[in-house]
């Protein structure tokens, strides 16, 4: 609604399924991808093409998906979904996907699932089972707060939260519980561009061991579930203070990210995965013989032309 009271005309437009042009003042450019997806598709029109993602997670491969864009682009509506759960996003359907594959392979297969969940906020990892609750009855929380969740990594390469806790889930439901409880401790705060903007990045790790019951060997994948905080340039959001500190943390982890993928698009031998904690989480899941897959969220209007054209950049 607020873009449409901005009057902004619409300078988006989907021309087939690989490529969008963007009508700039220096006339149209086009860009392209593996996949475009007009503001008519549907929450199942992308989950349709993201779900033999999670087949690769159970086979024992590291599996990531992430949106990326701007604030108010629809990053946290394409990987959750609305709050009434109306149009689910990929999280919740990704929980329901995974369970049910498993349920068609558990005569010749036993599962285990376990998930963590973490908010990465002005680069500090917190762990969101970690019960923000006292802080709500007005105690100080000094003891909950010294739990410091690092990153590390395994003999495998790995990458494991290390004070974070991770719980097990039996079925869709227990984690999509587990889901919720997390949303519920995450830094959300209204700028200007949306009335509910994520202020901080949201890692969702669920791990996937399986054990083959004729042989006994068992592999285990994880899937990467990822809402990026939103990334623009802080005198449009109208961020104050704190607010602005965010912003130049988001930011700084956004282009850490980006230079890890254009390392890795490039071959580069170096990949500077150590310049974030954003991208040491994702290390895993971006690069060597793992599965990521980027949806880049875009404003259609005008009035967010710069955003859009770097984001698509």
């Amino acid at each position: 609604r607020a873009e449409a009271a901005q009057g902004g005309a619409i300078v988006v437009e989907k021309i087939d399924e690989y490529s969008v042009t963007v009508e700039t003042p220096r006339g149209p450019r086009e860009f392209q991808f593996d996949k475009v997806f007009s503001a008519e598709a549907s929450q199942e029109d992308l989950f349709h093409d993201t779900s033999r993602l999670i087949q690769l997670a159970i086979d024992g491969y590291n599996v990531c998906v992430f949106a990326y864009g701007q604030t108010g682009s629809g990053k946290t509506f394409t990987m959750v979904g609305d709050k009434e759960q109306k149009n689910p996003g990929i999280i919740p359907r990704a929980f329901n996907a995974m369970f049910d594959i498993m349920r068609k392979n558990n005569s010749k297969f036993s599962f285990k699932v376990s998930a963590y969940m973490l908010e990465l906020y002005n680069d500090r990892l917190q762990d969101l089972f970690a019960s923000q609750a006292g802080e709500a009855h007005g105690h100080t929380q000094s003891h909950g707060q010294a739990r410091r969740v690092e990153i590390k990594r395994n003999r495998k390469g790995v990458v494991f939260a290390q004070g974070a806790e991770t719980k097990e889930a039996s079925s869709a439901q227990e984690l999509y519980a587990l889901f919720q409880q997390a949303c519920a401790n995450r830094h959300i705060s209204a700028t200007k561009m949306n009335m509910e903007s994520s202020r901080s990045h949201l890692i969702v790790g669920i791990m996937v061991e399986s054990r083959n019951l004729t042989n006994g060997s068992v592999s285990s994948g994880k899937l990467s579930l990822v809402d990026l905080a939103g990334s623009e340039r802080a005198a449009k959001t109208g961020a104050k203070d704190h607010q602005l500190k965010e912003a130049n943390s988001i930011n700084k982890s956004l282009s850490a990210l980006g230079d890890v993928i254009s390392a890795l698009s490039a071959e580069l031998p170096h990949v500077p995965y150590r310049n974030s904690k954003l991208t040491q989480v994702m290390q895993d899941s971006l690069g060597g013989n793992a599965k990521t897959l980027m949806i880049v969220n875009i404003s259609p209007t005008e009035y967010n032309l710069d955003e859009t054209l770097t984001s698509l950049m």
